[in-house]
């Protein structure tokens, strides 16, 4: 993938800062990612903190969706600013794909930091963004949960491999097969918010209720109690009957988990994704671009609100 560029109104929206107002800074018609990044060190323009948020997507039923909403999400999050770092867990590699990389082209994966003790900051690698970092993956990973079987602590495993740089980074992203194993139960364990991709179909409820009951069995067993669980109605088409029903059924049996942003069924989102790119450099004024940032400004109130005070931010770290 090619490092996107932005122009000066989209820069300005991503500073956060109103165009009249950096107008004097502002002295070429396009930026790359890394213009605007040395822009928002020059104006000291960073976000707000979110107290560094280790957020995991995770559905146990597949082909909700759930790696294109994950990968955008933290794409956008890092426009906005925020250091981010994406964990690729699923062992086809779809979330390395969809930053624009092959897992093959890759020599370490998690695995070798789980399994073979390598440390985390070997394996990580640098996006198109400077300020968002990823650990990829590819078909090695698959034996990771075999591999975890017989270790101690198996569980912490992950929460642990992270502490050498979790520092640096204000939102880390779990992208997760939609498998329950070890390698996911790890997951669940360092993750502070739970993201869970439904479809507005029937089918979505059993992995919903399973999901909740391996949350809830983390609290009484692990001592491990999420901060935030969200659940988000992805690819949703109005025109479906069906769909609106399991909406509402949705809204009946989880009010207190379902967000109200929906996103709505994008053919641009889809096909980014399958193209190795975020939606938001694809088509920012897409139906799934807008969708994902209103996502973004509902959840970052929330998240804010469990930052610790006085808390930094890991924007200034990056690089």
């Amino acid at each position: 993938m090619d490092a996107p560029t932005y122009s000066t109104k989209q820069v300005a929206e991503m500073l956060g800062l109103p165009q009249k107002s950096i107008a004097s800074v502002l002295k070429q018609d396009s930026y790359t990612g890394t213009e605007v990044w040395a822009l928002r060190a020059q104006l000291g323009a960073y976000p707000p903190p979110l107290g560094r948020r280790k957020q995991l997507f995770l559905n146990f039923k597949g082909g909700t969706g759930k790696t294109s909403l994950s990968t955008s999400y933290a794409w956008r999050l890092a426009e906005l600013g925020h250091t981010v770092l994406i964990v690729d867990l699923d062992s086809q590699g779809h979330a390395t794909k969809c930053l624009g990389f092959e897992g093959e082209d890759f020599d370490k994966t998690l695995l070798n930091v789980l399994v073979r003790k390598s440390p985390m900051s070997e394996v990580i690698q640098k996006s198109s963004l400077p300020n968002l970092h990823f650990v990829p993956s590819n078909l090695t990973m698959s034996t990771v949960d075999l591999a975890l079987m017989p270790m101690a602590g198996r569980e912490f495993k992950l929460r642990n491999a992270l502490k050498e740089v979790e520092a640096q980074y204000d939102v880390i992203v779990f992208d997760a097969p939609p498998s329950f194993g070890l390698l996911n139960l790890n997951a669940l364990m360092a993750a502070n918010d739970l993201f869970v991709p439904v479809l507005a179909d029937f089918l979505s409820f059993h992995g919903l209720k399973l999901l909740f009951e391996t949350v809830q069995s983390l609290e009484e067993d692990l001592n491990h109690v999420l901060d935030h669980v969200f659940i988000v109605v992805n690819s949703f088409n109005a025109t479906f009957k069906l769909a609106k029903e399991a909406l509402e059924a949705l809204q009946t049996h989880y009010p207190e988990y379902l967000l109200p942003t929906i996103i709505r069924q994008c053919t641009k989102f889809a096909q980014a994704s399958s193209e190795g790119r975020p939606v938001f450099v694809a088509d920012p004024s897409s139906k799934g671009a807008t969708d994902i940032e209103a996502l973004i400004q509902n959840v970052l109130p929330r998240l804010r609100a469990n930052a610790a005070p006085g808390s930094d931010t890991g924007a200034q770290q990056a690089g």
